[in-house]
């Protein structure tokens, strides 16, 4: 699988662990982000995976800041791009079986290593169930004027 990865200063540490993990499970990784301490403007960096993965040029993109909430909120503002927080194994499970969420934003400062690996992972092999579930994707995609959210 392709994945866009990126974070602002307060994400560094834990992009290198979740770039390392994915690599070594055998995924393409664009990173994306910034590895300054200097600080930085979370918009830019959601934007750089965000265009990547609403393009269709990666599949998921994962986004990290302290806390994950404003990358979340950068990354909900662009076309084709379904965000969610998860700080837990079921926000994971959850976003991708009942939203088919394509970016994943995670805390720097909330997200504990030894839970990040199975986080991600079940976020990647989740799938989307459909049915029910994408006729509301479809009305979301609706509020915006992107049927193809």
């Amino acid at each position: 699988m392709k994945i866009a990865i990126a974070n602002d200063h307060r994400g560094i540490e834990l992009k290198s662990r979740v770039v390392a993990y994915l690599e070594q499970q055998g995924h393409e990784v664009s990173n994306m982000g910034t590895d300054s301490q200097d600080s930085v403007d979370y918009p830019d960096y959601a934007a750089k995976v965000c265009e990547q993965v609403g393009g269709g040029e990666t599949d998921r993109g994962i986004l990290i800041c302290g806390s994950g909430i404003g990358m979340n909120i950068a990354a909900n503002k662009h076309k084709n791009v379904r965000s969610v927080r998860a700080q837990d194994l079921g926000d994971a499970e959850w976003s991708r079986k009942h939203n088919n969420a394509n970016v994943l934003c995670l805390s720097a400062d909330r997200i504990g290593e030894g839970s990040v690996d199975s986080l991600v992972e079940l976020w990647l092999t989740t799938e989307f169930e459909g049915g029910r579930h994408a006729r509301r994707i479809d009305k979301l995609g609706d509020i915006d004027g992107n049927r193809n959210c």
